[in-house]
């Protein structure tokens, strides 16, 4: 799995916006819930995107053929992505190498590993770059995956 640092230089490719592909964000390029859900106290509202479908399922990757600037699809919705780092609340103290921070903290989240990227249960606000998720374990399910990484030279 990717560390923190790791999942979001590669979500960005090298953009500054919310998501890889701009400042707004529509069911017809990403799986997430884009409808209001009250019981879920969900919201479709993020930036100027407007409000469209929930598909209530996964979708195949690649999909939507909407790749960032690394060639990676579905960066945003579909499933949480799983990161190598136990969850923190900020960023104090935090490895500067872009590795993993896998000490785990005396707080109420025993270890969780930080999840990225969204998923098709969740709203847009949950899709953007900078949106991390700790605590997995009252998440886990059929939201969850991970991304594989190989280290070094190839």
């Amino acid at each position: 799995m990717p560390s923190e640092a790791e999942w979001e230089y590669t979500c960005r490719a090298g953009t500054t916006t919310p998501f890889h592909f701009g400042e707004t964000i529509t069911t017809d390029v990403a799986n997430y819930n884009g409808t209001e859900d009250e019981e879920y106290q969900l919201s479709s509202s993020c930036g100027q995107g407007s409000k469209d479908i929930y598909r209530k399922e996964t979708t195949v990757v690649g999909s939507f053929g909407i790749a960032n600037a690394f060639g990676l699809y579905d960066m945003h919705g579909n499933v949480f992505e799983w990161c190598a780092d136990h969850w923190h609340e900020n960023y104090e103290g935090a490895p500067t190498d872009g590795g993993a921070w896998i000490e785990p903290v005396s707080d109420n989240h025993n270890g969780d590993r930080l999840m990225r990227g969204g998923t098709w249960i969740g709203s847009k606000d949950i899709c953007r770059c900078a949106y991390r998720l700790g605590n997995w374990s009252r998440h886990l399910g059929f939201h969850i995956g991970f991304r594989v990484v190989c280290a070094g030279a190839v």
